[in-house]
């Protein structure tokens, strides 16, 4: 059996037997793995801490080609994000990070951007910045690797320019809707051209939005996001309560 080394962020684990676990990883080499991590539920396991939630850490695989589950037979901790644990609303958002990796990505199929952009949100939630920005951004890196990033420079249906005063989002039609096409497509939302900006931004550094404007932007990514997960991700509820968030999308 190959033995392959990787550099993986923990999505999810699951006890096994009285001494091992199930990791769910997302690493940069292979895209999503699920691996049995054999003494990985001992006190004094040769693992430590390196396979705990939302924690970056470098892998040993050994690699079943008969389709079973591959193992880790080495992990080793390459980074922790502190702020995660001092702040509660960053700790939801990352473990919102950790569920589109989790449920919205195919095993073995890797995309080196995407580790990347996760790494940097996890990095980057509790620093000041609003939570819900940070996520927009993962969110646009997650769409565009998936190949369904909304259309925001035309018409999704025809590919006609749009009037920037009367702008409309589409989940069904993958964007903006003309006005001619929107007959055609049940589901829509109007959007300001000021969430609009925002929307083509989202994937750069830039100003803090305020907070209509991230409102609304969150409005929109999390319906689209939902959309091509096919379900409501379970810890945007944490994200939403009030007093982590406020009422309503993410803050």
């Amino acid at each position: 059996m190959p033995m392959e080394r990787a550099e993986a962020l923990v999505l999810r684990c699951t006890d096994w037997s009285e001494t091992s676990r199930i990791a769910t990883l997302w690493t940069r080499e292979r895209g999503k793995v699920r691996a049995l991590a054999k003494g990985g539920r001992r006190l004094r396991s040769s693992f430590e801490n390196a396979l705990d939630l939302l924690t970056h850490c470098g892998i040993v695989l050994l690699h079943k080609p008969t389709g079973g589950l591959d193992l880790v037979t080495e992990a080793r901790v390459l980074g922790v994000f502190p702020r995660l644990r001092a702040d509660l609303l960053a700790y939801y958002g990352g473990c919102y990070v950790a569920e589109l990796l989790a449920d919205g990505t195919e095993e073995l199929d890797p995309h080196p951007a995407l580790f990347d952009a996760a790494i940097a949100t996890l990095r980057g939630l509790g620093d000041g910045w609003p939570v819900g920005q940070r996520l927009a951004r993962f969110e646009m890196t997650w769409l565009r690797e998936l190949g369904v990033q909304p259309v925001l420079e035309g018409c999704a249906g025809c590919g006609d320019e749009i009037d920037l005063g009367d702008l409309a989002f589409s989940c069904a039609a993958g964007g903006l809707v003309c006005p001619s096409c929107r007959p055609a497509v049940r589901e829509r939302r109007p959007l300001t051209e000021a969430a609009w900006q925002a929307l083509c931004a989202a994937g750069e550094d830039g100003p803090v939005w305020g907070e209509a404007v991230r409102r609304e932007v969150r409005a929109v990514l999390e319906q689209y996001v939902c959309y091509h997960l096919g379900r409501r991700p379970r810890s945007l509820a944490f994200l939403q309560r009030p007093g982590q968030g406020g009422e309503g999308p993410t803050s």
